[in-house]
């Protein structure tokens, strides 16, 4: 007799693909920074929230953090404030800070909650304001020698997981918006404007995670920039580290941010093109994989 050949056939080869995946990522913690044109396009959204779903049906634990550069820029256009950038930082002046505050947790925070939740209660909003769970102090970048204040601008000092794990705990996806507050003396404390690479790197390492994954607009860090756009697939820490001051200054964050994350307990750090539908799904759960890994200098295998 012959088998009839099922047209389905090649879905099932997909998933037995990322059977050896599920298995070793299955009650992980894995914490993705959602940035790039995925958060202002339509359909990239959709898909990133269908991403992050079948992780947590999958058996992992996803902890979002995001920040909201193009939505920022765009309310400050409207109110008549100045966008500007150093060291690949956005100068935070107070009123500036007011913007960041309601366009992160009024606007992004909602909608990315809202579109995760479609699929069920899952989502949880909080800024690194509650329960302080980020606790910075104002950061000053060193430019061409000289410490350079760029306003309500934070350098994350400490991280309080506590409320992020009680709920994943729970069986929640928390999202995270990238501010963070100092604590003074007293308990006042000023707010900060935290980069949301950087926020999302100290997270995944207080959190012990196995994986970070940054979301970007390129397909990952280049081998030889722009006279090649080969992707180098897999590096150290330590050759990490030897590249980033040849790196554009918007890609620096991101990968000292892998480098933190990697010197920090983190099993991987990988930065992937957020432009690509299901991107995520892709680099976890396929042999292949899609973008940049960064591993700790000790690990020989990925």
């Amino acid at each position: 007799m012959n088998t009839r050949k099922h047209t389905a056939l090649p879905k099932a080869e997909i998933l037995i693909e990322a059977l050896p995946w599920l298995t070793r990522h299955r009650g992980k913690t894995v914490v993705i920074k959602f940035g790039g044109n995925a958060m202002v396009d339509k359909d990239l959204k959709a898909a990133f929230a269908q991403d992050v779903v079948f992780l947590h049906h999958a058996g992992l634990r996803p902890v979002v953090v995001h920040g909201g550069g193009p939505q920022i820029s765009a309310q400050l256009d409207k109110q008549g404030l100045v966008s500007e950038f150093k060291a690949g930082l956005r100068v935070t002046t107070p009123e500036a800070m007011d913007v960041v505050r309601m366009v992160l947790a009024g606007q992004v925070q909602r909608e990315l909650v809202g579109l995760l939740n479609e699929h069920g209660p899952l989502a949880v909003g909080l800024t690194g304001e509650d329960a302080h769970t980020i606790t910075a102090t104002r950061h000053r970048p060193l430019i061409e020698g000289e410490l350079v204040d760029i306003g309500q601008v934070g350098e994350v000092t400490e991280i309080d997981t506590g409320a992020i794990e009680a709920l994943l705990a729970d069986g929640r996806i928390p999202v995270v918006s990238s501010i963070a507050r100092s604590q003074d003396e007293g308990g006042k404390g000023h707010v900060y404007n935290v980069n949301a690479d950087t926020a999302a790197a100290a997270l995944a390492a207080a959190l012990g995670a196995e994986t970070l994954m940054v979301l970007t607009d390129v397909e990952g860090l280049y081998e030889d920039w722009p006279h090649s756009d080969d992707v180098i697939s897999r590096l150290t820490a330590t050759e990490l580290e030897k590249l980033i001051p040849e790196l554009s200054s918007g890609m620096v964050p991101k990968m000292q941010g892998c480098l933190h994350a990697v010197r920090n307990g983190v099993h991987t750090a990988r930065v992937i093109d957020g432009r690509v539908q299901h991107s995520i799904l892709l680099e976890i759960f396929t042999d292949e994989g899609i973008g940049t890994m960064v591993v700790p200098d000790e690990l020989s295998e990925p």
